[in-house]
Order: C-alpha cells, then sequence, then structure tokens
C-alpha cells in the first residue's frame, strides 16, 4: 500500500485547524468575520506550533524536486527524441 504524501496530509491538517474552530464559533453564534478572522489566526498560529515536522518535510521533498542533479526524463521524451534523431540522420 502508498503512503499518502506529506502534502495531502499538511494541507488536510490545516484545512482541519481552520474548519473545526470555525464550526464552533458559528455554532456558539459569534458574527460570521469574527468567527473567520478567529479561526484564520488560530489555524496559523496552530499549523506553526503543531506542524512543523510535516512542513519542514514538504520543503525538503519540494527542494529535492526542484534542484535534481539528473533531469527527470519520461520514458515517451527519450522515444520522441530518439525518433527525431534518426530521422535527421537519414536526411
Amino acid at each position: 500500500m502508498k503512503s499518502v504524501p506529506v502534502w495531502i496530509w499538511y494541507t488536510a491538517l490545516r484545512v482541519l485547524l481552520f474548519a473545526v474552530p470555525l464550526a464552533v464559533l458559528l455554532i456558539v453564534g459569534v458574527n460570521p468575520w469574527v468567527s473567520a478572522a478567529v479561526a484564520a489566526l488560530f489555524g496559523l498560529s496552530a499549523s506553526l506550533i503543531f506542524l512543523r515536522r510535516a512542513r519542514d518535510s514538504m520543503s525538503s521533498d519540494l527542494y529535492a524536486a526542484r534542484h535534481r542533479e539528473k533531469p527527470l526524463v519520461h520514458e515517451d521524451a527519450e522515444t520522441e527524441d530518439a525518433a527525431i534523431e534518426h530521422d535527421a540522420r537519414e536526411r
């Protein structure tokens, strides 16, 4: 079974850290604008405190994907390049 990528966990937890306080505040009857602002501040601060490991892992994965030593080449691209080079040699 494949594990879920870190960015999906991080995003889901960030959404929950915003949605749960928002729902609680709206159920209590707080003004929607105030509820959204408080939930956003809570979600931001809680994610900075509690999701550090996931954020670091996600940033490391993004850095590794952007700074590969050898560019990622797909099989189709290799086949197309070989066909183009073959046609160029025949001419």
